[in-house]
């Protein structure tokens, strides 16, 4: 698979990581749906030794997590996607089982790769129809998807928005595929290494991936395609429209469908290919870590002082790019946000009440997530203006330092309420501005500080 990146000077930033919903404080569109079962195969069978690096790409490092859980995670958020094959070399099936579940994969089932790009997607292709097979008594194709997207496991910044164009258009077509603009121009060299002529750029397009094929169409080119093509082939396309007649429905992709490159990818081997390689990792921290500290749930328990000062908050949060879902507790449907990569926020009036930050976390610790990255909690004690009683430092420093061993960032600030209109709404700004702070910043040293606006 050629890689046509967009900017290969500075990847764009996707309007959302998967497993953030953006664009809280604002009405939400219709969810995506489909009517058809829809699976991925994800080929991640690189061993490192074309690009000379030790640890294969997909499974280099980024907040403490592997690449390829990113990309997976991408997938499992999506509803109305059934099941995830990652098709790996048989020296990494260990690894990425293990990764599978310390990272609390649901939706995954890791095969075993081939010898080359077409080899291993067709592995998990056929992975897929044994999985029907697995179940006695059931039906021919009952489990069997009607469409199979395939996608690249270093490329996690993928949405829900454009996977659903490729599904649809996939099932409508036969095959659909992801392409952007082409940036250089392609030229075409002699074999004495002079120029021969070159493409007219504006009538090409690169192909990216994600790739849509109706499970017949990808299982039947593939059982129909040579040996030559196992071998050197690399676009899924193009298989289809050969082996089964299926032209595929080309649709423009958005400039977030980049992916970190490994060394050997654009340069040749030298300096340059690692510096590229590193960036590309870089980027890619930078990206996940800014979306995971974009947006955070406010729970009130129902006062309608907490509520109020949870709406005001919530406006004053909007001007700082901090995006704040306001709910009164976390039962029923609100228990979702005890699954997502969500921060909190968590609003306490009369009384210290510190109690009700001690319950919440045990309800984070029940719900057993494996965490990409620190999770910022929050506790913002309303207090009356003729009130001095606050509970002692050290009761929330030992609340916060059993947290900090589960990978939770406690922090508190305390607030007056005020008569005043005008010193309100400068108290909820600056309530609105620590608490943007630390949700981005994650400071060790303010861990366990109640801190005053």
């Amino acid at each position: 698979m050629e890689d046509g990146r967009c900017d290969p000077d500075g990847p764009s930033h996707p309007r959302a990581f998967p497993g953030e919903e953006a664009g809280r404080s604002e009405p939400q569109p219709a969810e995506l749906r489909v009517d058809f079962p829809v699976s991925v195969v994800l080929p991640a069978g690189g061993t490192g030794e074309r690009t000379g690096l030790s640890t294969p790409k997909q499974f280099c490092s980024v907040l403490g997590r592997p690449l390829i859980s990113f990309t997976v995670q991408a997938f499992e958020r999506v509803s109305w996607i059934q099941s995830v094959v990652v098709v790996v070399a048989k020296e990494n099936m260990e690894l990425m089982t293990d990764i599978v579940q310390r990272f609390q994969h649901r939706k995954v089932r890791v095969v075993a790769g081939g010898s080359t790009r077409h080899r291993s997607i067709c592995n998990g292709v056929l992975a897929l129809g044994e999985e029907e097979e697995e179940e006695e008594g059931r039906p021919a194709s009952a489990d069997r998807p009607k469409v199979v997207i395939i996608h690249d496991a270093v490329r996690p910044f993928v949405e829900e928005e454009f996977l659903y164009k490729i599904a649809v258009a996939a099932k409508e077509h036969g095959a659909a595929g992801a392409i952007r603009p082409l940036v250089s121009t392609v030229i075409a060299t002699t074999s004495e290494g002079y120029l021969d002529h070159s493409l007219e750029r504006g009538k090409y397009r690169a192909s990216e991936m994600p790739q849509g094929f109706t499970y017949n169409v990808i299982h039947q080119a593939y059982q129909r395609c040579t040996e030559s093509d196992f071998e050197f082939g690399t676009e899924c396309l193009h298989l289809a429209l050969q082996y089964c007649g299926t032209n595929a429905k080309l649709i423009e992709g958005p400039p977030t469908l980049w992916k970190v490159s490994a060394p050997g990818a654009w340069f040749g081997s030298g300096i340059l290919d690692l510096v590229t390689y590193k960036r590309d990792l870089a980027a890619a921290e930078s990206i996940i870590k800014e979306s995971l500290s974009g947006s955070a749930c406010v729970i009130t328990g129902g006062s309608a002082g907490a509520v109020t000062l949870a709406d005001a908050l919530q406006k004053a949060a909007a001007a700082l790019d901090l995006e704040l879902d306001v709910v009164s507790d976390l039962t029923g449907d609100n228990g979702r946000y005890l699954s997502e990569e969500c921060n909190f926020i968590r609003v306490s009036v009369n009384g210290s009440c510190l109690s009700e930050v001690k319950s919440f976390l045990m309800d984070l610790e029940a719900a057993n997530r494996a965490l990409l990255h620190p999770l910022v909690v929050i506790w913002v004690r309303l207090c009356r203006p003729d009130e001095p009683v606050v509970p002692e430092p050290a009761a929330i420093m030992d609340v916060a330092s059993a947290a900090k061993l589960r990978n939770i960032l406690l922090y508190g600030i305390r607030l007056h309420q005020s008569k005043d209109p005008e010193r309100w709404e400068r108290s909820v700004s600056r309530v609105a501005e620590i608490t943007s702070a630390l949700i981005r910043e994650r400071s060790p040293a303010l861990v366990g500080q109640l801190l005053q606006a």
